[in-house]
């Protein structure tokens, strides 16, 4: 009694096949719930569909920098900020492999302009303020004069402080903290004062501060005069300019900063804690490739908490020194030492004394993060690594609308050929494929849309490639395990006890079959790039979600339905006629009767 119970024992879903069926079904409800709640009902598509601009760089080594995951990280968020820049949405800027970096671009955006953004090394400058004021459009002022009517002073730039203070820099003028209009690598929200100084620690007697050994301790004037705070004129038309534009607008800032001539006074943005600024900036003062070294740091022996030390080289040091001497004799905001990245101002530290050494420091009230991010901004303003673009591809929104439907067009094709072809040779059996290829198809689109929105996966047409070859892959499962109880059957037995026999059989072969697709899929997408990933992504989740169809649907299902009279009888469209598939008639015993017995008879 306890080896038949143990013979009829079984467990997952052959032996509750309805819990199995529940739990798929909750799966579909859950994921089918999540893309109505994310409001993403509709798979995130590609460039090649959508249309847009796909650009490939591959890094090379540059000025010493290895290609590392670090330095194309700090490339990736560079290339974020000028992407950005361009007033787009929904651009994509990201590493595959360990020397390419993707940048796609949605459609509605110049190819020529984004080659260019992506393609060449960041623009840094160094610039002196020569106005600054509220980012909303201002209505045109006469030019200022002595008095500084033109526009309020910054805020916290009343006057620089003493210089026998803690550093030889004592201004507290204001500047925009180290953020640029887009998110990337630069600070964030940091409302501060920045101030430039040099970066060696104060000793206890102001005396020996560099730069002022032969000064007497000031009392509580500096030793430049402070004017009010004056705003240089600017020409007619760039006066204009400064005054309409509005900082708060994403396309009215990129606009501005295209506009990056360093021989040239130019208008740009910068944020002051959460407030947009307008600065006008003096042409170029420095390039920013002659910055040699950018860190942070914690400052303990001055109280600065965490600050930005940055070194120029031979040629930088001496036009650093010149530089900072004129700016520290003039007034705010003229004193400010602007950091101009791409068309943004990153920082406009103070400067109210000369520095010399090709050394100095920024400190504000910088956080940890955003002392970092400052620090990779002036050392890295140029890339980190050289690129070249090996690929480009522009893409209509037009053509991509074709290719989809080309696409869908093929995917259906397919769908319908292995619909007539299953029930052309399986017949009843077919339907059980049929309701299997939904449910998975179900599953995939499901997880595509919320994919879409929880790691930035695209579905391109190679993606659709994917999934078309996928049905080929998930109808073959259900040919082995048909094909295994057809085998079953031809041996004699019914069909309840050939659907149990023959799974454990079927479910070996379809699990090798299956562990090689995704082992194949899984090694392209480590070893590819580009749009490739897309076809290999697309193939090892659909392989995947065949094993869960398979396991937790098809299986149950035919346990069902091997209880039904259509299927159980062997009706001539169930696929499982007996007289078709060949089946041997029971073996039958006859009982031999004893030789004394056969003799009497």
């Amino acid at each position: 009694m306890a080896a038949a119970k143990k013979g009829r024992r079984s467990s997952g879903s052959q032996g509750y096949p309805t819990r199995a069926l529940a739990v798929i079904l909750i799966a579909l409800v859950a994921l089918t719930g999540g893309i109505f709640l994310s409001g993403h009902k509709t798979p995130r598509l590609g460039i090649d569909l959508a249309g847009g601009v796909s650009i490939t760089l591959t890094a090379k080594p540059h000025q010493g920098s290895a290609v590392n995951k670090t330095n194309m990280d700090t490339a990736v968020n560079i290339i974020n900020q000028r992407v950005n820049a361009l007033g787009v949405s929904e651009a994509e800027v990201q590493t595959q492999g360990s020397s390419t970096i993707i940048v796609d671009i949605p459609k509605g955006t110049n190819a020529d302009q984004a080659e260019k953004q992506v393609g060449t090394t960041a623009q840094l400058y160094f610039r002196q303020v020569l106005q600054q004021v509220a980012g909303t459009p201002t209505k045109p002022t006469p030019a200022p004069s002595a008095s500084g009517t033109a526009t309020p002073k910054p805020s916290g730039s009343a006057t620089p402080k003493p210089s026998g203070s803690a550093t030889p820099s004592g201004s507290t003028t204001s500047s925009k903290s180290a953020t640029t209009p887009s998110a990337g690598s630069t600070p964030q929200g940091r409302a501060v004062s920045d101030a430039l100084k040099a970066p060696t620690p104060v000793p206890t007697s102001p005396a020996s501060t560099p730069g002022a050994a032969d000064t007497p301790p000031p009392a509580t004037t500096p030793t430049t005069p402070a004017a009010p705070p004056t705003n240089t004129t600017l020409p007619a038309a760039l006066q204009t300019q400064m005054d309409n534009l509005d900082c708060t607008n994403a396309t009215q800032r990129a606009k501005a900063s295209a506009v990056n001539n360093p021989k040239v006074p130019v208008i740009a943005c910068g944020e002051q804690g959460k407030q947009w600024v307008k600065y006008a900036l003096g042409p170029s003062l420095i390039d920013g490739k002659n910055v040699s070294s950018a860190s942070s740091g914690f400052d303990t022996q001055q109280g600065n908490g965490w600050v930005v030390n940055l070194s120029f080289d031979h040629t930088g040091a001496g036009q650093f020194t010149k530089v900072t001497g004129d700016l520290a004799s003039q007034s705010p905001p003229n004193n400010q030492f602007a950091i101009d990245l791409d068309g943004n101002v990153i920082s406009a530290p103070s400067v109210s004394t000369a520095l010399v050494g090709g050394s100095a420091q920024i400190s504000g009230s910088f956080t940890q993060q955003s002392a970092d991010d400052l620090a990779n901004v002036l050392k890295f303003g140029s890339l980190p690594l050289s690129f070249q673009i090996s690929d480009k591809t522009t893409v209509s929104a037009a053509l991509g609308g074709e290719q989809l439907r080309g696409g869908l067009i093929a995917g259906s094709v397919g769908l319908v050929l292995v619909v007539l072809y299953m029930f052309a040779y399986y017949r009843g059996l077919a339907s059980v494929a049929i309701v299997s290829l939904l449910v998975s198809a179900a599953l995939t689109y499901t997880i595509m849309c919320l994919l879409g929105q929880a790691i930035g996966f695209a579905l391109n047409l190679p993606a659709v490639c994917g999934a078309i070859v996928a049905i080929g892959i998930t109808a073959d499962s259900f040919i082995v395990f048909f094909e295994r109880i057809r085998d079953e059957l031809r041996e004699g037995r019914s069909l309840q006890p050939a659907v149990a026999r023959g799974w454990p059989r079927a479910r070996r072969t379809i699990l090798v079959s299956d562990f090689v697709s995704f082992l194949a899929a899984a090694v392209l997408y480590v070893v590819s790039v580009g749009k490739v990933q897309g076809f290999a992504f697309t193939l090892g989740l659909t392989t995947v979600l065949d094993v869960v169809v398979v396991f937790l649907f098809t299986m149950p299902l035919m346990t069902i339905l091997a209880r039904r009279p259509f299927f159980a009888q062997g009706h001539k469209w169930s696929g499982l006629d007996p007289k078709s598939l060949g089946v041997k008639a029971p073996l039958r015993r006859v009982r031999r009767m004893p030789s004394s017995e056969t003799k009497e008879a």
